[in-house]
């Protein structure tokens, strides 16, 4: 299998640069979808054990990637809502 694919990268130089570019899209694709699966708090893996994991989420701290002029104020029906239903 790998030697059928290393005799046409020889026959075929000019792939060698589009293999590596695509061979880099891919890792970086899959180290940047393990950062977030193992570093952000709003991705979650078990539903059962927080199933609300938005609640427990710092509103102050950023959660975007870039975040420009975020201001956060709490919304006083909301907090009044989350208070009756506790």
């Amino acid at each position: 299998m790998f030697g059928g694919f290393i005799q046409m990268l020889k026959k075929r130089k000019e792939l060698i640069p589009l293999i590596g570019f695509v061979g880099c899209a891919a890792l970086g694709a899959a180290t940047a979808s393990v950062y977030f699966l193992l570093t952000k708090p709003d991705v979650i893996l078990n539903k059962t054990g927080n199933p609300e994991p938005w609640e427990s989420l710092d509103p102050s701290k950023p959660q975007k990637l870039v975040t420009i002029n975020q201001r956060w104020k709490p919304v006083e029906e909301l907090e009044l809502l989350k208070k009756l239903t506790r």
